[in-house]
């Protein structure tokens, strides 16, 4: 009997004991502020501006921007790229009456309340390790030619980033073609396809049926990218299709079997400035947070912000 006792008394309290050791293993960290500066961040769902301390705000940004299970080192590329991202727009915008937007048209960003109800149980540890990207960054952001860098990102690339000026028309130097192998090793988004109906296909080029499909490439960029390109004669921009049909990038072949149009597309996203796939691949290869933003942006330095 006595045995049953101390087994049954076991079984209640070891589940307490283990609560105790992971939440305190699990305890919140703090962001280790030296400057406390402010952002006017636009809420979309309730068009409400506040006002959220930068780094707070950079921690939000990792949440909504990257996945939580990538390497610190990728982590830490990604809060000083969207510090330097934020601090521009707030460089932009100082007259307007907000500076950024909580959507992809700047940066996602996720409160403290939603990631709570998103994580559960493992709101901490993942917080935790977010903040810990900001605070082994603090303040640091990129700087070209003593100007703040305007630090584009975008999913995944197909082995190589894109010149500036042929996806936004704007001539950066920072942001230059650059090679990116490692994507391929580590994003499920470096090859996809897709099908849809030719019907569809055509409605959403606002092009007449014609069951008869003539492609015609007449540039692409040096990454392979697609540039310029003939539907039936009908003269497009590569990035024209890739947004008509919401493609994943600009690098994509189309096939004809039947009456069903194949899609292919090799990428994700503008390919401007920094894969985050790539930043990925890197890290994993034993590369630092700053190898990774110096080889993304071309000819830029890490600096801290002043007092």
């Amino acid at each position: 009997m006595k045995k049953i006792i101390i087994f049954i008394t076991l079984l209640i309290f070891i589940p307490f004991f283990i609560v105790i050791i992971y939440n305190k293993n699990y305890k919140e960290i703090e962001l280790n502020y030296i400057n406390v500066r402010y952002i006017r961040v636009k809420r979309n769902q309730t068009n409400i501006i506040e006002n959220i301390p930068l780094e707070s705000y950079i921690v939000g940004v990792l949440a909504g921007e990257m996945p939580i299970d990538f390497d610190l080192e990728a982590l830490k590329a990604q809060a000083v790229a969207s510090r330097s991202y934020a601090l521009k727009r707030m460089e932009y915008n100082k007259d307007k009456e907000y500076d950024v937007v909580d959507t992809i048209l700047n940066q996602v960003y996720l409160d403290e309340e939603y990631l709570k109800n998103a994580w559960g149980n493992n709101y901490v540890k993942n917080i935790n390790k977010l903040r810990k990207a900001v605070n082994e960054t603090i303040d640091e952001y990129l700087e070209y030619n003593g100007s703040i860098v305007d630090a584009m990102f975008f999913s995944t690339s197909n082995g190589y980033t894109e010149d500036s000026e042929l996806v936004f028309n704007f001539e950066c130097d920072y942001l230059r073609s650059v090679d990116s192998p490692w994507d391929a090793e580590v994003s499920s988004a470096y090859l996809t396809t897709k099908t849809i109906s030719l019907t569809e296909f055509y409605d959403k080029l606002n092009l007449s049926y014609d069951k008869n499909l003539n492609i015609e490439i007449i540039k692409r960029s040096n990454t392979n990218r697609i540039l310029l390109l003939k539907i039936n004669n009908q003269e497009f921009s590569g990035t024209d299709v890739y947004n008509k049909l919401s493609l994943r990038s600009t690098d994509f072949t189309i096939e004809l079997y039947g009456d069903t149009i194949k899609l292919t597309t090799k990428g994700y996203g503008h390919g401007v400035g920094m894969s985050q796939y790539g930043a990925l691949g890197m890290a994993k290869k034993g590369y630092t947070y700053e190898e990774i933003l110096k080889h993304y942006y071309q000819n830029v330095s890490i600096t801290k912000l002043k007092n």
